[in-house]
């Protein structure tokens, strides 16, 4: 059995407004029913643990009616950090989940490729997310005392962008986090290498952005029209 914890813990400060991202509309209906959507088309078997703030929960169940959006999910309250929200949602995953997945909620245009090699690929090497390439000029920056202008250009074919879903084998990421909280721990992946487990790579989608700015709502529509 496949899990996959959706992490939508998001307040929406970037993008100006009250509501929170993940339940601004694209294409019809709110960010998050299309990135659940996403999931269950690949897997309808798939079960779905939706990670919340308790305090946008009763907005999401309206939206729900309003929507008609009945699809099967499992609801866990955020945490502090994005860290203690996914403990929440793990708290929730079925015992006879094999393999899990961490996806953030304002994601919806993960492709179902990318989804399925990140679930192939685990069931293999237990830990696997998506990466693309980076297509820009990479500089990394240093103190101005060093005196070689603050800043320098790096090889970027050394370097890859994280997407999610971030994808692992059950016990495995279970026992990860189990590990005290550190700032360290900026995603799954960072959590599940710092327990010692090594991660691999598989190639993810461009279109699999990350909505956080009134631009990438922009972008959202125009891919939604594409």
């Amino acid at each position: 059995m496949n899990a996959v914890i959706i992490v939508a813990g998001g307040k929406g400060l970037r993008m100006g407004g009250d509501i929170p991202k993940q339940f601004l509309p694209i294409g019809g209906k709110p960010i998050l029913m299309h990135t659940i959507l996403r999931f269950l088309q690949y897997d309808k078997e798939m079960q779905v643990v939706l990670v919340l703030p308790h305090s946008q929960q009763d907005y999401w169940h309206t939206l729900c009616q309003q929507y008609h959006f009945t699809q099967p999910y499992t609801l866990a309250n955020g945490g502090e950090t994005r860290f203690h929200s996914v403990q929440n949602g793990l708290a929730k995953v079925s015992p006879s989940a094999t393999l899990v997945g961490v996806h953030d909620g304002v994601r919806p245009f993960v492709s179902l490729d990318t989804i399925r090699a990140c679930y192939d690929e685990a069931a293999c090497s237990e830990a696997a997310i998506p990466v693309t390439e980076v297509v820009e000029t990479l500089r990394q920056t240093f103190s101005e005392d060093r005196g070689e202008g603050g800043s320098v250009t790096v090889p970027r074919s050394g370097y890859r962008l994280v997407q999610t879903p971030q994808v692992f084998s059950a016990p495995l990421l279970r026992t990860a986090y189990e590990q005290p909280y550190t700032d360290f721990f900026t995603d799954d992946a960072s959590v599940v290498e710092r327990y010692g487990h090594a991660v691999t790579l598989v190639t993810g989608n461009r279109e699999n952005i990350k909505i956080t700015t009134p631009f990438d709502l922009k972008v959202a529509e125009a891919l939604l029209e594409a």
